[in-house]
């Protein structure tokens, strides 16, 4: 059984989630709202044969106390957080979001994913509380 490096976990999920994003990309382009692809990539999931749940209320947590609720666009395999933009550019707020989200939802791996831009951008993010108190 060959090793896996800790920063291709679910390389697999990943990349059938990106592979979806690109035929939407593809076929729309750019200049619809998120919601658009939000929608498609359901379609794309579901073809697939990803398990995923969309639009979801996650709860926040501070310190072990739920602090609040934030929806997040979809989690796949109840493993990768996925949050999707469309917008003209991404920024370091939104790298840090999605960063945040993984630590207040507990889990390690994250896409985030702009629909904005001419060519389709991607991000995927690591957490691990191992690494953020050094």
């Amino acid at each position: 059984m060959s090793s896996v490096k800790e920063e291709y976990k679910y390389s697999d999920i990943t990349e059938k989630i990106i592979g979806c994003s690109m035929r939407i990309h593809s076929f729309l382009g750019n200049g619809f709202p998120e919601v658009i692809y939000q929608r498609c990539l359901k379609i794309e999931f579901e073809k697939s044969a990803l398990k995923f749940e969309r639009e979801i209320e996650m709860p926040i947590y501070y310190d072990g106390i739920s602090v609040g609720k934030r929806r997040v666009d979809f989690l796949v395999e109840d493993k990768i957080l996925v949050e999707l933009k469309a917008i003209s550019e991404l920024n370091d707020n939104h790298y840090s979001q999605i960063l945040n989200y993984l630590k207040a939802y507990n889990l390690e791996i994250g896409l985030l994913i702009n629909f904005g831009e001419k060519s389709l951008k991607f991000k995927r993010s690591i957490y691990s509380s191992k690494t953020t108190n050094k």
